[in-house]
């Protein structure tokens, strides 16, 4: 039998820093087919982990060295070599990733609960991988995890195949942030690409609007409430989600149940307030709540005088 000849090794090239994100493309349904594969969407920060024999960094999306925050993570990404990884950390809430969470253990210094769901491997030893296929990439990446016996809270992002949408009907129902569904075959681009579509599920729910901020044609934000029991809570307010004529017409309306003084049954300070009687529900998409107890990413998707119940 002939002798196998090896392949030139290329020469290793110099371990690059910080490489801008491939960033998803938001879609409204997922795709399906051969050529996707589909991940669940972490709740989390996303960072970009550098391995260089015992230098460890830790980037955020801008570019920020965050490695004094992830000092555990970052070491327990125990290997020998150069390895550029993209992940997102987070922490797990009531089964699921929770952001307001993650944003107070951080703000404690807290580091036991944090985990590190790796998804993409752009860098090894010496050698660039962006070029090489979305599924080769991963390959190589469960590869790496596995043969350096790497756990907790190091964890390798499992993939799913063909549709899309029955994947984002179960994180509809796990109360997951979304999906997001990659090409097989695509190589690493550091720009929001379409090889990266993002579908994200959302919560609705109507508030009673306790206050507004008036703006020259309407309003600029509204104050919301919830009622839990004899009590009307504070739950922040929201900004967007209106075009000129409905903001005007937001306004007409408010301003016949305008009030001397708040209702909420624990008074906030706000200068710029004008208060209501709460007759009117804005109806609200939301991401999630904070740990303060506020809404986040909110919506405004109309105004109403009788609450529905929440589907």
């Amino acid at each position: 039998m002939a002798k196998r000849t090896k392949a030139p090794v290329k020469p290793a090239a110099p371990m690059p820093g910080f490489i801008s994100p491939q960033l998803a493309t938001l879609k409204i349904r997922a795709p399906s087919g051969g050529q996707w594969i589909h991940e669940i969407k972490y709740d989390g920060y996303r960072i970009q982990l550098h391995m260089d024999g015992g230098d460890r960094k830790a980037f955020t999306r801008n570019g920020h060295n965050w490695v004094d925050r992830f000092s555990v993570i970052a070491g327990a990404f125990n290997i020998p070599g150069q390895a550029i990884v993209d992940g997102e950390v987070v922490v797990i809430h009531e089964e699921r990733t929770n952001f307001s969470e993650l944003q107070a253990d951080l703000g404690r210094g807290d580091q036991e609960r944090l985990l590190y769901f790796a998804f993409d491997l752009l860098w090894l030893d010496g050698q660039d991988l962006r070029k090489m296929s979305q599924l080769a990439r991963k390959e190589l990446l469960r590869e790496l995890i596995d043969s350096h016996k790497l756990k907790q809270p190091i964890l390798y992002s499992e993939h799913h195949e063909g549709d899309g949408g029955a994947l984002f009907e179960a994180a509809i129902k796990l109360n997951y942030e979304g999906i997001v569904s990659k090409q097989v075959d695509a190589p690493y681009r550091s720009e929001r690409v379409e090889a990266w579509q993002k579908v994200k599920t959302v919560q609705r729910e109507k508030f009673p609007v306790v206050g507004f901020i008036k703006d020259p044609t309407g309003v600029a934000a509204l104050y919301l409430g919830k009622q839990e029991g004899k009590e009307l809570r504070y739950m922040g307010k929201v900004g967007t989600g209106w075009s000129r004529t409905t903001s005007r017409k937001i306004r007409d309306a408010l301003d016949t149940v305008v009030s001397p003084k708040q209702k909420l049954t624990k008074s906030i300070r706000k200068p710029k307030a004008t208060w209501v009687e709460p007759k009117f529900y804005a109806d609200v998409e939301y991401r999630d709540i904070t740990s303060e107890g506020l809404l986040r990413a909110s919506s405004f998707k109309g105004l109403g005088t009788a609450k529905r119940r929440k589907d």
